[in-house]
């Protein structure tokens, strides 16, 4: 778990990282430079779920090569099932990543929403939705591990 009191933002206990796939930790199915050791520095310190409609179908072989939980959701209502994997965590708990449109509920829910502007750029309604903008998962992954990064962005 990851312990943080932020100034002006307050206490967080993050239990979860949730991963949105296509588009923030892979492009066009495969894994993005960077992601696999940012996920290994965090290994043992939160839950890691990636959350796909398994577009390009190497979802289940990209959770077994990071080590990570998959949870492979139906095509049509993405959103609405992001959001629900979230609720069903604790938003409270979670930090999400995401880049689409359909990452803007989870992004706004969770206790830290993390926007990554990778290589297919981002939905202005993730980037609205967010606490943090990035421009790489690398990034994302980095204030996560170095917890006073997130803290220093946060506060006020």
């Amino acid at each position: 778990m990851l312990e943080l009191d932020i100034p002006g933002y307050g206490a967080l206990k993050l239990e979860h990282l949730v991963l949105d796939v296509n588009g923030t930790i892979a492009g066009g199915g495969e894994l993005l430079p960077g992601v696999a050791e940012g996920l290994a520095e965090l290994s043992g310190v939160m839950h890691t779920v990636a959350i796909t409609a398994d577009t390009h179908g190497t979802a289940a072989a990209l959770g077994e090569q990071l080590g990570i939980d998959v949870h492979i959701i139906a095509s049509g209502w993405e959103a609405g099932d992001k959001l629900a994997l979230v609720q069903d965590l604790g938003p409270d708990s979670v930090v999400a990543t995401g880049n689409g449109a359909n990452d803007a509920l989870v992004l706004r829910a969770c206790a830290v929403g993390i926007c990554v502007i990778g290589p297919e750029g981002a939905a202005r309604a993730a980037i609205e939705s967010a606490d943090v903008v990035v421009g790489s998962i690398e990034t994302a992954l980095g204030i996560l591990a170095d917890p006073r990064r997130l803290m220093a962005t946060l506060r006020t």
